[in-house]
């Protein structure tokens, strides 16, 4: 008997860096996402494997499965195998009966979207275990990694969401968004994969009147998520743009990269890397292809 566990993938269209403090932020989950299939062996072992998108095995352990409780020290390492056993142990602290028995286990997991992309690779896992294992996967999240966990919430819900955490207590409201103009909305790789612990790190370093930032931000989302023409929408995401390259003493991307480009550009998720977020028309697919991009997923194609 093997059980299967899947966890939508995530892309924060509003609040990146403010959902950490409470602001009301706009997620989606996506149509790529993470499986977990769990079969279980005779032998007390612990068999894993990790698949890409194309099938390919990225990552692969075997190791026996100790008396557990918590006699896995954490190390100072940061390899895979030590990621997933940090995962694993936690879960197991945080319900003693997880994988409390003589049998082992055959892992395999499978991403539906490159690992590079920044789509939830972690949080998917994480979510995935935490059905395993029977625990709440914001716990598991917070007690191994960092992170507001709107993907999280995304990794759980098949529609776009505001997310607020607030005093540690993830509040999630499903909301209908779904804009009229979305044919001219695209999300865009950049061809390079930013690091959010580091952008969290970079924020946290930034003198800033938090309350203030949090209610512009919330304000924002909300106009957004009402939002019923394209221009409003335009408008909209770049003053979030502004807001945010003011306080975080950045330049938005499109003043940066793409100054010529007709329309509108709202950065997502850490500022520098993975997928931007466009708003424009016919010509927005051209204009991207000619300058090298060319993961280019039109809206509907990326929003479950």
């Amino acid at each position: 008997m093997v059980k299967q566990f899947y966890s939508n993938g995530k892309l924060l269209l509003t609040g990146e860096y403010a959902v950490l403090d409470g602001a009301t932020s706009l997620a989606i989950p996506t149509r790529y996402g993470q499986s977990l299939n769990v079969k279980e062996i005779e032998y007390p072992k612990l068999l894993w494997k990790s698949l890409d998108d194309k099938g390919a095995i990225w990552f692969e352990m075997g190791m026996d499965i100790p008396s557990w409780g918590m006699q896995y020290e954490l190390s100072a390492q940061k390899s895979l195998k030590d990621t997933l056993l940090k995962i694993l142990s936690m879960a197991k602290t945080l319900n003693p009966k997880f994988m409390d028995g003589s049998q082992g286990y055959k892992i395999e997991t499978k991403l539906d979207f490159p690992r590079n992309w920044g789509l939830g690779s972690s949080s998917t896992l994480i979510n995935n275990i935490a059905q395993w294992a029977g625990v709440d996967p914001y716990q598991l999240l917070w007690e191994t990694f960092s992170g507001s966990g709107y993907d999280i919430a995304c990794a759980q819900f098949d529609h776009p969401i505001l997310y607020q955490l607030n005093n540690q207590k993830p509040y999630v409201q499903k909301v209908h968004f779904n804009p009229p103009f979305k044919q001219h909305l695209f999300f865009i790789y950049q061809n390079r994969k930013q690091d959010s612990r580091e952008g969290i790190a970079q924020y946290r370093k930034t003198d800033i009147n938090t309350s203030y930032f949090v209610h512009q931000v919330t304000g924002i989302t909300k106009k957004i998520t009402a939002s019923k023409s394209q221009s409003e929408f335009n408008d909209l995401i770049t003053e979030h743009e502004n807001l945010l390259a003011t306080t975080l003493n950045l330049v938005p991307v499109q003043k940066s990269v793409f100054p010529d480009f007709v329309g509108a550009i709202k950065s997502l998720g850490a500022w520098g890397g993975d997928f931007i977020l466009v708003s424009g028309n016919e010509d927005t697919v051209p204009y991207f292809k000619e300058k090298g991009y060319d993961t280019i997923i039109p809206y509907s194609e990326m929003v479950l």
